[in-house]
C-alpha cells in the first residue's frame, strides 16, 4: 500500500470500476472538532466549484474551542450538497456520511437515510472512545448498521503509513488523516486534486513537512479508493449549466465583506469598520482587514460600544461608518444606533444573527433579532432593515445598505445569519460597470434659506428628507451634532414640544418614504391559494419546498422579503390575493408578528429555533397540509 502512496493519483494502478452518474450528492464531514472537517469539507467544496456544480454548504461545529475530544459536544461538521442544477440547500439528509470517530458516528447516523454510504475510521472505534459516547458494543462488529453500506476504512493508520518518510511525530502525522479522507472522496466523485495540493503546499508554505505530509495523506486516500476492493462504484456529478460569466465559490461574510468594499468604491468614500470580535460575524473583519488598498480601514476595539463609536465617528468625518456584530452586540449598540438615527449620520450595522437569549449558541443560527433590530432603542428611532437571502446575495445587500444609509443619511441595519455567514455557494462575479453609483454630495457652501450666510445642518432635501452632509473642517460649514433634540432646520439644542413633535415625525416619515423595491411573486399557475412568504435565509429551504410541492401536482405561491423596514409597497396587496399565507421563520414568528400588526392578515406562522435551518422536507409537509386546509 505505501509504495503506491507518493505516486500522482492519476499514474495510480487502474481497477476496473462502475461509473454512475448522477444529477446531485450530499456529503457530510463529520469528526471531532480538532479533526479539520470544516478545512476537510471546504476544500472538497472549492473543487465542486472549480469543477463547475452548483453548491450549498452546512458548516456545523460546537461553540468551545476545544470542547472534550471524542465526546458528542465537540463533534464538528461540513455538509455539501453539489449538483448538476440549480439548488437552493445543503440538503435535508447526506447521502454519505464520514464519521472520523464514534461521537461523530452517533450525533450524525440519525440523518442518514436507509441504503446510505457510510465511510468509518475504525482506527478510533476503541473500547474507550466507545464508552465515552454511550456505545455497549461496538457498531461496526453488530448488526446494527446492516442498513447502511458501510466501508471500514484505518484512516489514521494509513494515514501513518503514508506520511513515515516525512520523520513526523506520530501524534503530527495522525492530524493528516482528514486528508486521506478528502482524497478517497475526490477519487469516489471524480474531483480535480491539483487545487488541493496547491492549496496545501500554499497554506503551510512555513512548514514544508507538514503541506508534504498532507499531499502525501491526501494521494493515499486517492490510491486507497483506486486499488482496494471495497469501492466497485465510482460517481459523476456534471457541471451545471449556470448563466455564462466568472464564478468563484464565496462565503456569505466574505461576500458581505466584498459589497462593503464595493460600496466604498462606488461611493468614492473610504471605509471604516470599527468592530469587536464575535461569534459569527468576526470574518467579516478578517476579511476587511485584508483590503486596505481599497481604502479600508479596520479598528478592532475593546468592547462593542467603542467599535460602533468609532464607526459613528468616522461617519461624521466623511467616510462610510461600517461595525458588525451580533445579536448580545446589537443590545450593546443600541444607545449609539440611537445616536446616528438622532444625528442622521449613515451607517451601516451588519447583525450577524445566532441563537440567542445572551451567549445562547454561538456556533448555530437564529432568525431572532428582527424585532430588536426594529425596536430595540429607547424614543421613536426608526431604522431601515435589509436581508440577505443566501451566501452570494450578502453582496448586493451590502451595497442596497450603504445606498439606503448614505442617500437618506441614517443607520442601516443588515440582517444576515450564522447559516448564511459561514455557507457557500457560487457567486456569479458581477461586472464593476453594472455596480449602482453612490457617489455622495458633501455640502460645500452656507445653506440657510433666510440669507444670513449660516449653514444649517437640518434642511432638508424635500425628496428624500436626507439632511446635508458636511465634513468637519469645511470653511464656513461649523455646525453641532449630538444626542439632544434638535431645531428643525438650524440644529440648534431644542427642548420645545412642537419641534420635537415634528423632528420625530420627520425621522419616520424619512424611512417610511425610502424607494425600495416591490416584492415579487413566484406563482408558476396563476391560481395558487396559499402564499409561502420569507425573509432572510429561509429563502432556499422555501424555495426547495415549493418546487417539491409543485412536482406533487399542487399549487403554491412564493415570495421573499428582503426590505424588512420600510416594508415593499405592493407587500399588503400581494398578501391579499392569497386564502392562507405561511410564513416560516428561525425564531418564534417574530416576521408574522409584524405582519398581522401591519397589514390585519392572520398569517400562519411556522416557527423553529433549534439552531439549525429549516429542511426542505419538514416545510414540504407544512404547506401541503395548509394548501389541503385552504382548499377544504
Amino acid at each position: 500500500m505505501t509504495q503506491d502512496v507518493g505516486l500522482d493519483p492519476a499514474a495510480s494502478p487502474a481497477r476496473p470500476t462502475e461509473v454512475r452518474r448522477l444529477d446531485r450528492v450530499v456529503i457530510r464531514f463529520a469528526g471531532d472538532s480538532g479533526d479539520g472537517m470544516q478545512l476537510t469539507g471546504d476544500r472538497f467544496t472549492s473543487e465542486a466549484a472549480a469543477f463547475g456544480n452548483d453548491l450549498a454548504t452546512l458548516p456545523n461545529f460546537p461553540a468551545e474551542i476545544r470542547a472534550p475530544q471524542g465526546t458528542l459536544p465537540g463533534v464538528s461538521s461540513f455538509q455539501l450538497h453539489f449538483a448538476d442544477y440549480d439548488i437552493l440547500t445543503p440538503g435535508d439528509r447526506p447521502d454519505v456520511l464520514v464519521a472520523m470517530n464514534p461521537a461523530a458516528l452517533k450525533s450524525n447516523l440519525g440523518d442518514l437515510p436507509q441504503g446510505g454510504t457510510l465511510i468509518v475510521n475504525t482506527d478510533e472505534f476503541t473500547r474507550r472512545n466507545l464508552t465515552k459516547v454511550g456505545y455497549d458494543r461496538n457498531p461496526l462488529e453488530d448488526d446494527s448498521l446492516s442498513a447502511y453500506t458501510v466501508h471500514k476504512v484505518p484512516m489514521a493508520s494509513l494515514t501513518l503509513g503514508a506520511v513515515s518518510e516525512t520523520g513526523l511525530s506520530k501524534k503530527d502525522a495522525e492530524r493528516a488523516k482528514n486528508m486521506f479522507a478528502l482524497g478517497l472522496l475526490s477519487w469516489m466523485y471524480h474531483r480535480p486534486t491539483e487545487g488541493t495540493e496547491g492549496f496545501l503546499r500554499e497554506k503551510f508554505a512555513r512548514k514544508p513537512e507538514i503541506a508534504e505530509a498532507n499531499v502525501l495523506a491526501f494521494r493515499a486516500g486517492w490510491n486507497y479508493g483506486e486499488t482496494t476492493e471495497s469501492f466497485a462504484v465510482t460517481y459523476e456529478v456534471a457541471p451545471a449549466e449556470l448563466p455564462t460569466g466568472t464564478y468563484r465559490q464565496i462565503t456569505g461574510n466574505t461576500a458581505l465583506a466584498y459589497g462593503l468594499v464595493a460600496a466604498g468604491q462606488q461611493a468614492k468614500l473610504p471605509v471604516f469598520l470599527g468592530s469587536y470580535p464575535i461569534t459569527p460575524a468576526s470574518d467579516v473583519l478578517h476579511e476587511l482587514a485584508r483590503h486596505k488598498n481599497f481604502g479600508v480601514t479596520t479598528f478592532q476595539a475593546e468592547d462593542e460600544i467603542a467599535g460602533i463609536g468609532a464607526a459613528l465617528g468616522a461617519s461624521f468625518g466623511g467616510a462610510l461608518g461600517v461595525t458588525t456584530t451580533s445579536g448580545p452586540g446589537v443590545a450593546l449598540k443600541s444607545e449609539t444606533i440611537g445616536l446616528a438615527v438622532m444625528t442622521e449620520m449613515p451607517l451601516v450595522v451588519c447583525d450577524i444573527q445566532r441563537g440567542g437569549p445572551s451567549t445562547g449558541l454561538p456556533t448555530k443560527t437564529e432568525q431572532a433579532d428582527l424585532l430588536q433590530a426594529m425596536f430595540g432603542r429607547n424614543g421613536e428611532a426608526p431604522v431601515p432593515i435589509v436581508a440577505p437571502c443566501s451566501p452570494a446575495d450578502c453582496f448586493d445587500a451590502a451595497l442596497e445598505a450603504a445606498r439606503i444609509a448614505l442617500t437618506y443619511r441614517t443607520p442601516v441595519f443588515l440582517l444576515s445569519d450564522g447559516y448564511i455567514a459561514n455557507g457557500s455557494e457560487p457567486w456569479l462575479i458581477p461586472d464593476v460597470e453594472q455596480l449602482p453609483d453612490l457617489t455622495v454630495e458633501f455640502a460645500t457652501e452656507p445653506n440657510a434659506p433666510d440669507g444670513s450666510g449660516e449653514f444649517w445642518p437640518y434642511l432638508r432635501d424635500q425628496e428624500t428628507l436626507a439632511r446635508p452632509w458636511a465634513v468637519p473642517g469645511t470653511p464656513g460649514l461649523e455646525h453641532r451634532v449630538g444626542g439632544l433634540e434638535k431645531a428643525d432646520g438650524k440644529g440648534n439644542i431644542s427642548y420645545d414640544p412642537d419641534n420635537h413633535d415634528r423632528m420625530v415625525r420627520l425621522r419616520q416619515a424619512k424611512i417610511d418614504g425610502i424607494a425600495v423595491p416591490d416584492v415579487v411573486v413566484d406563482d408558476p399557475t396563476a391560481d395558487a391559494e396559499v402564499l409561502a412568504l420569507g425573509w432572510g435565509s429561509t429563502f432556499g429551504p422555501i424555495g426547495a419546498a415549493c418546487r417539491r410541492v409543485r412536482r406533487l401536482g399542487m399549487k403554491i405561491a412564493q415570495a421573499h422579503v428582503r426590505h424588512l423596514n420600510p416594508l415593499p409597497a405592493n407587500l399588503g396587496e400581494v398578501l391579499g390575493r392569497y386564502r392562507r399565507v405561511v410564513v416560516p421563520e428561525m425564531n418564534l414568528g417574530q416576521f408574522a408578528w409584524l405582519l398581522r400588526a401591519r397589514y390585519l392578515v392572520d398569517v400562519v406562522s411556522h416557527t423553529k429555533v433549534a439552531g439549525l435551518p429549516f429542511k426542505a422536507e419538514e416545510l414540504q409537509g407544512v404547506f401541503t397540509e395548509i394548501i389541503k386546509g385552504a382548499a377544504a
